[in-house]
Formats: structure tokens, sequence, C-alpha cells
């Protein structure tokens, strides 16, 4: 059993930041890709960023490019998404997620996910 778990959300001014983290339990995070998803109420759950087991690759969601920054930290079991410039309609909940299959921007490719943590953009 796998256990995924975010924090760092919160209430941010449009042009502001917030760095997420993601912490998993268990000894084998390194074997992992992972990724981060955001929910928008009456959404779907769509893809943001994902990362490879050793954090060499990374991916972003067009809407994300250029302003967030997924990484990891394998020795602390962690997983992180910078944002930078946030937007109101980046407001979501953010999820964190183990990725067991081959397609890194879908949402069936991810396995265990965490439980979320709210973020919102003011304007």
């Amino acid at each position: 059993q796998v256990l995924l778990v975010e924090s760092g959300g919160g209430l941010v001014q449009a042009g502001g930041s917030l760095r997420l983290s993601c912490t998993a339990s268990g000894p084998t995070f390194n074997t992992y890709a992972m990724g981060w998803f955001r929910q928008a109420p009456g959404t779907e759950r769509d893809f943001v960023a994902h990362i490879s087991r050793s954090g060499a690759t990374t991916g972003y969601a067009d809407s994300v490019k250029g302003r967030f920054t997924i990484s990891r930290d394998n020795a602390k079991n962690t997983m992180y998404l910078q944002m930078n410039s946030l937007k109101p309609e980046d407001t979501a909940v953010y999820y964190c997620a183990r990725r067991s299959g081959l397609m890194v921007d879908v949402r069936t490719s991810y396995d265990y996910w965490g439980q979320g943590t709210q973020v919102t953009v003011s304007s």
C-alpha cells in the first residue's frame, strides 16, 4: 500500500507563488514516475505535470508551461510543484499520483492518489 500526502495549498493573490509537496510512504518511491493533476469544481481532473523516477525527465500541460516546475527529492520521498505567476484559472484541488502506466498525461496511467490540496488564486 502506498500513501501519498499533499501539502502546501492555500489562498494566494494572482501573480503570487506556492510550492506544493507530496510525500510518499514506503521504500520504493524512487522506482516510480509521478505526476500532478488538478480538478476545479464541475470539471474533469486534468494533467498538470509529470516527472520520471530519477527526476531527469519532466513534462507539463501547455497551460502551466513556463510557470510551474515539478521536481523530486528521492532521499526524502517527496515530490514538489513550484507554482509561480499564479492565475485565477489555476484555482483547483491539486492531486499527486504515482504512475504505473505508459501515458504520462492520462489519468488512468496513475494508480495511487493523494487526498488533494486546495489552491485558490484570487484576482
